[in-house]
């Protein structure tokens, strides 16, 4: 076994992981430990905040289905990327989190930035510890990387001390055992999960990313069509069903269990996949379903199942391989319900003189834009356009934010783009969400990273206009202006100077005859551009 510095021996194991970036913003107590990068095969993407690393590292992880690295200084770096963290966990993204700190020996010190980062790290991560001796350096870095990857996924914080990482060690550097969880339920739970939808009139499909995660969307398609049960997204942050099907329904509300209950109150039979219900703000405290309703719930997830509202039957299972067995079942017992055809994407209508800027922009877009495009949207406020012009289809074509932290559009659009460069990407954020993280044009444009990016400019935080309009109906409060902590008008927001001053060349829009000629600058550009575009 060769001896070398822990510093040296984690890329090796980097390496023997296959993995080739780290995204970070560096701090004095990891110096040593990033004077090895440039001898390693890992490229440093350098954020300006750690927000941004953060970010791209979420989107990565995401569009790869690979773990993502991630460097951070100390706790006042920790601190600055928790809010990303938290999206990261709630959206179950594996990411691998290296945090800096002095030193073991200086413990009793309670010196400058000095601070229990894993506690620090716990409500925002799915696991966090730290390495303490060097023997084991290496050892927990594969337990970071296997905990990361094994569903329910998520973010994992390994804090490394300085002085354990400048310390001998003689650990082999091997590659991490990934678990198969491709688990399938038995042949007499699949035979009841049969009865129990067969059995309803009324039957419904709610559905989430652990699809996606497991890549069951065809899976899911068959048993959707055999039933004829409408199917809505809840947690959907990625193509899990085609949104252009005849029996894709839309997606549940992530703020009031109202919006919810509207949706599942007339089902009688619930099929729940991939996802835990339900993750609005303000959920309903009692059960938005029918009394009568029997439920089935899949997931991988065993702490999901059943957690607010009671089910018929749990099943532990991979979703591929749960509706794939599922679906066979289905089809055995012969069509009960008419199949539903796949509906082809429907022509993008013509321009008329009353549509948004908005909606002219994602429908020249979709025109020009070639056939693989994959969109990152976190333009909640636009998404409705964004939904009909340029619809999730195909697995790996769409990203939309998930978990409610804001600032993940432009450097999860960079992510997604860095894991797969021969897609075109384009990002949508707001003007509000984009100022938590407008440092990523910096790293688009140091590392020439390819992503196409509109900002969503409507001088506001809209989407809390709309909450607080609802809050004011439910109270039987009479509409008025909003806080004046919603406006972001005084001063204007110059977004196409904000990135030109960080070396991404962009353009305002402000009128419909800019759009088609922006648009067609926008797409021919080789490297980052970005859109400052008006919206109502």
């Amino acid at each position: 076994m060769r001896a070398r510095p822990g510093k040296t021996a984690v890329f090796e194991q980097f390496a023997a992981d296959g993995i080739t970036y780290m995204f970070g913003n560096p701090g004095t107590v990891e110096q040593g430990f990033l004077d090895e990068v440039r001898r390693s095969g890992v490229s440093y993407l350098l954020g300006l905040h750690e927000g941004v690393a953060v970010g791209m590292a979420d989107g990565y992880a995401r569009a790869a289905q690979r773990p993502a690295l991630v460097q951070l200084h100390s706790g006042v770096g920790l601190g600055n990327g928790i809010g990303m963290l938290y999206q990261a966990k709630r959206g179950g993204s594996p990411l691998v989190v290296l945090v800096g700190e002095a030193g073991v020996r200086y413990d009793a010190m309670d010196g400058q930035m000095a601070a229990d980062l894993v506690s620090m790290a716990k409500p925002v991560t799915k696991y966090a510890t730290r390495v303490l001796d060097p023997a084991s350096t290496l050892r927990v870095l594969r337990r970071a990387v296997k905990i990361a990857m094994t569903p329910p996924r998520g973010p994992v914080v390994v804090v490394l001390p300085a002085d354990v990482l400048d310390q001998i060690t003689t650990e082999p550097a091997v590659p991490t055992p990934l678990l198969d969880t491709s688990a399938a339920p038995a042949p007499a739970t699949v035979s009841r999960a049969a009865d129990i939808l067969l059995g309803a009139r009324r039957p419904l499909v709610l559905m989430g990313d652990g699809v996606a995660v497991s890549g069951a969307q065809e899976e899911l398609t068959r048993v959707a069509e055999r039933l004829g049960a409408p199917v809505w997204g809840v947690n959907s942050s990625e193509t899990n069903f085609d949104t252009t099907h005849a029996l894709y329904g839309g997606q549940l509300g992530h703020m009031f269990g109202a919006d919810s209950a509207r949706v599942v109150r007339d089902a009688d039979g619930v099929l729940i996949v991939g996802t835990y219900v339900f993750p609005e703000v303000f959920p309903s405290l009692e059960s938005p379903f029918r009394d009568d309703a029997r439920i089935v719930h899949i997931d991988l997830d065993a702490y999901e199942i059943a957690k607010n509202f009671p089910v018929e039957l749990g099943v532990v299972a991979d979703p591929r391989a749960a509706l794939g067995a599922l679906a066979g079942e289905l089809e055995r017992r012969g069509p009960l319900t008419p199949r539903a055809p796949a509906a082809a994407r429907p022509p993008v209508p013509a321009a008329t003189d009353g549509d948004s800027l908005m909606e002219r922009f994602v429908r020249e877009l979709s025109a020009q834009a070639p056939a693989d495009l994959a969109v990152f949207d976190e333009a909640l406020t636009a998404s409705g356009p964004i939904a009909a012009h340029l619809p999730a289809r195909r697995p790996g074509d769409f990203f939309q934010t998930r978990g409610g932290s804001l600032g993940v559009g432009i450097p999860g659009a960079l992510g997604v783009k860095l894991a797969r460069p021969e897609l075109p990407v384009v990002g949508f954020t707001g003007d509000g969400g984009s100022m938590y993280t407008i440092q990523a044009l910096w790293t688009a444009a140091r590392y020439g990273i390819d992503a196409k990016l509109v900002i969503c400019n409507n001088r506001r935080y809209r989407l809390l206009d709309l909450n607080i309009e609802q809050y004011w109906r439910e109270l039987g409060i009479p509409p008025h202006a909003g806080p004046d902590a919603f406006d972001l008008s005084d001063p204007e927001l110059r977004f196409s100077a904000l990135a030109e001053s960080m070396g991404v060349p962009a353009q305002r829009v402000e009128r419909p005859d800019q759009v088609e000629q922006a648009v067609r600058t926008m797409l021919a550009h080789q490297g980052p551009y970005l859109i400052d575009l008006a919206t109502d």
